[in-house]
């Protein structure tokens, strides 16, 4: 039986402080007002000060009231009952649907040991051509989506959650504004792939403690689903106010700030979530793709920069498209040698010709004359840009690879390709 403490030291904003002993971090408390009754996290501990957020803010709560340790972190129930549901950042339903009891697992623990683990080497395929042919996502890789606010990097995230060939998606959202949570229901609804699917989703309005959750929940469950041999995609938005949350309570609990006012410990929080990435001998496998909005377009800010030490590459979304330049899936050599022969060649060989379409591209707009290569490199660029890089096109990867063959015929001889003979010998589009 836990003991119950009827004086609370302090209360700064969401944030209550109380003495008490044989309490851990991460553990449940029920806090109980005049309001009725609230869950609360510990947060804090030094000497025999514990200091709990509490989920639903601090209102209605006074120094008299009672606090209840519970002798448990955050639980959440586990079982096939979760498909096609939508919870909040709690594990409480947000659809309407019953409260699932059963089968309750702890959140946020280790990542998995790397003796336990496999080399990747299989392919998520997704549709998209920028990924599948540029950059492939393999199985237990985790990737970030750097982008800016106003990039449609949700409707992207949509359309990987309808085309990725796994088992189950679970989508994380953190700090959702309310129109995007009911695109993401909508568009998955529509698309025959919610019945796949688990939403774990914190808007805008919810308790702000909600978001530190999402994704430690997300993962607990995705973790078990893939130790049933289920190869599960989470999606993750955004972690940079995963990221602004941590900061939040930080400045609450009057912590040192570190670089641009974000906790000293920002690099271990974020590695504690991008680390559950996993491929189990003889199971699934969990992958995971976040995406981090970068303040001002900046990729040195503390967020992006950090995640970049953690993931395998990352996606830039810059204008409506995943850039070729600055997107890198480090993984993708574990996969393309297996897919087709001409696979890594073609990817070469049009990025070469992209990048030096981008050159034309600045010589045009300068004034300079262009030759008959710059008008070759002009109209590739314009075809490229509108049948690989446009996020409406939908194909799968060996009509990408055939396309990209299309594409080069159209604009160049064989031998300004640059691309191997025998390559050319088979793939070459016969007119």
């Amino acid at each position: 039986m836990r003991k119950v403490y009827s004086k609370i030291e302090s209360i700064a904003g969401n944030v209550i402080t109380v003495s008490a002993e044989g309490v851990r971090y991460g553990e449940l408390a029920e806090v109980s007002s005049r309001h009725g009754k609230s869950l609360a996290e510990v947060i804090r501990l030094k000497e025999d000060k514990v200091s709990l957020q509490v989920f639903a803010g601090s209102r209605g709560i006074s120094t008299g009231d009672e606090v209840r340790f519970l002798g448990h972190p955050m639980r959440v129930s586990f079982s096939d009952n979760l498909l096609g549901r939508i919870f909040d950042g709690s594990g409480r339903p947000r659809d309407g649907g019953t409260e699932l009891v059963e089968n309750l697992i702890e959140i946020g623990g280790p990542s998995v040991n790397p003796a336990k683990r496999i080399i990747p080497r299989k392919m998520v395929r997704t549709g998209i051509p920028m990924i599948d042919l540029f950059n492939s996502l393999v199985e237990s890789q985790k990737l970030p989506i750097f982008s800016v606010s106003g990039e449609p990097y949700n409707p992207l995230l949509a359309r990987i959650a309808m085309q990725a060939e796994v088992d189950i998606i679970i989508l994380g959202g953190m700090g959702l504004k309310y129109d995007d949570y009911l695109f993401f229901k909508d568009t998955l609804e529509q698309g025959g792939a919610l019945s796949r699917s688990i939403f774990f989703v914190h808007t805008a309005s919810d308790p702000i403690v909600e978001c530190l959750l999402v994704p430690d929940i997300s993962l607990a469950v995705a973790e078990r689903f893939a130790l049933k041999g289920k190869r599960v995609l989470v999606l993750l938005t955004d972690m940079t106010n995963f990221a602004d949350a941590l900061k939040e309570i930080a400045i609450t609990m009057e912590q040192v700030p570190s670089n641009r006012g974000y906790p000293g410990d920002l690099y271990s929080q974020l590695a504690a979530r991008y680390e559950k990435a996993v491929d189990f001998e003889g199971a699934g496998s969990i992958t995971i793709l976040g995406v981090t909005t970068m303040p001002g377009d900046d990729v040195t800010h503390p967020i992006p920069d950090n995640t970049g030490y953690i993931t395998e590459g990352q996606y830039y979304l810059r204008n409506g498209r995943i850039e070729p330049f600055g997107s890198l899936s480090r993984l993708k050599q574990m996969v393309n040698k297996d897919t087709r022969a001409d696979h890594r060649a073609l990817m070469d060989a049009m990025i070469k010709l992209y990048a030096a379409y981008k050159e034309s591209l600045e010589k045009k707009s300068m004034g300079f004359r262009m030759s008959e290569w710059d008008n070759k490199l002009l109209k590739y660029g314009a075809i490229f840009e509108k049948e690989m890089m446009d996020l409406s096109v939908n194909i799968p990867l060996e009509q990408a690879l055939d396309n990209g063959w299309r594409i080069l015929a159209e604009c160049f001889t064989k031998e300004e390709t640059g691309l191997r003979s025998d390559l050319i010998a088979k793939f070459w589009p016969v007119k």
